[in-house]
Formats: structure tokens, C-alpha cells, sequence
């Protein structure tokens, strides 16, 4: 079972992100900043797979901004892949690019998810991102619910991969501990 946190900046669209993997509306969306401050957890609709929705995280230091980076940063620390999202409308600003340089430090899987990419000139004026250097970006459309399709077909992939690993680790287990056994009764 894995476990995805969704960060980025504020307004980038993570809460509904979120809402459409889990077929919910459980996390609030509004077009401000500020209303997401703490961890929102959820399953990908049909999955074992935890998402945890995060408040976004910004340049400022008053009080409930560093109670958002302490929560944010719970989030990441729990997960196992980190889903980075990105404004397609807004390009790219020097707070995307540290928040990945931080990103980064955390030695997680992390997948560039350029949100906002309505049309296929967005998709195109969007490939200043390719700068942050991340091996996997999924272009979506949360408002028109483009790319999910993808997304969902890439975390649930990922997971059987981690269930197959760990499927195996745990059989070697089971095998070592048997010839373990079977050598200290002979």
C-alpha cells in the first residue's frame, strides 16, 4: 500500500486534485489562499493507495504559514511518492523552484504534475518546467478533469510495482527463517 502526498504552492489546484482521485469532496476548494492547513487524507477511489492533501507552501513567515510548511512537511515524510504541483497558467516561479530543490533532499519518488494545462498551447508554453529536471510529468486539467485517466493508471501501477517488491522481500524472509529452521532441528 502506498502512500502519495499532493504539495505545491498555494492555489495550484492540489485540494481538487485530490478530490477527483478520490472521487470525493471532502477537501475544500476555493479560489484564495490559505483555506487548506492541515493534512487531508483520502484513498484513490478502488485502491489501497493514500493520498494525503497538504496546504500549499509559501515565502511568507507569519505563524499559520510555518504551521502549514510543519504539516506539509508530516505529509511528505509519511509518503512514499510525492505528487509536485504546478500552475501550467502561472509558468514557472522561483518558489516552484524551491520547492523542488527541497523536494528533492527528500530522496521520494516525485512526479511534476502541471495542473492547469487546459489546452494544447498551455501544454507547450508549459515546457519551462522541464527545467526542474524530473523524470515524470503528467500534464492535467483538473477543471476539466484531463490527464486523471493517466495519473490514476500510473499510482495504481506503481503500487502493484511496491507490492511486488515487497511480495518478494517477504518470501525471501519466509524462505531464509524456513532453512534457519530446518538446519537448527537437524
Amino acid at each position: 500500500m502506498s502512500v502519495v502526498a499532493i504539495v505545491g504552492r498555494p492555489n495550484v489546484g492540489k485540494s481538487t486534485i485530490f478530490n477527483l482521485l478520490t472521487k470525493s469532496k471532502s477537501a475544500i476548494v476555493a479560489d484564495y489562499s490559505g483555506l487548506t492547513r492541515d493534512r487531508k487524507y483520502g484513498n484513490l477511489k478502488d485502491t489501497n493507495i493514500t493520498l494525503i492533501d497538504t496546504g500549499g507552501i509559501n515565502e511568507e513567515s507569519d505563524d499559520m504559514s510555518h504551521a502549514i510548511k510543519e504539516q506539509t512537511d508530516l505529509a511528505i515524510d509519511e509518503s512514499d511518492i510525492l505528487l509536485f504541483v504546478v500552475d501550467a497558467i502561472d509558468g514557472l516561479l522561483p518558489l516552484d523552484k524551491e520547492i523542488a530543490q527541497s523536494l528533492r533532499k527528500q530522496n521520494k519518488k516525485i512526479t511534476l504534475l502541471i495542473n492547469k494545462a487546459d489546452n494544447l498551447s498551455l501544454e507547450e508554453s508549459s515546457s519551462e518546467f522541464i527545467r526542474l529536471g524530473f523524470n515524470e510529468m503528467i500534464y492535467l486539467s483538473a477543471s476539466h478533469n484531463k490527464g486523471f485517466v493517466e495519473l490514476r493508471d500510473y499510482l495504481t501501477e506503481y503500487d502493484e510495482e511496491e507490492d511486488m517488491r515487497c511480495n518478494w522481500f517477504s518470501c525471501r524472509i519466509r524462505s531464509i527463517f524456513s532453512n534457519n529452521e530446518k538446519n537448527s532441528i537437524f
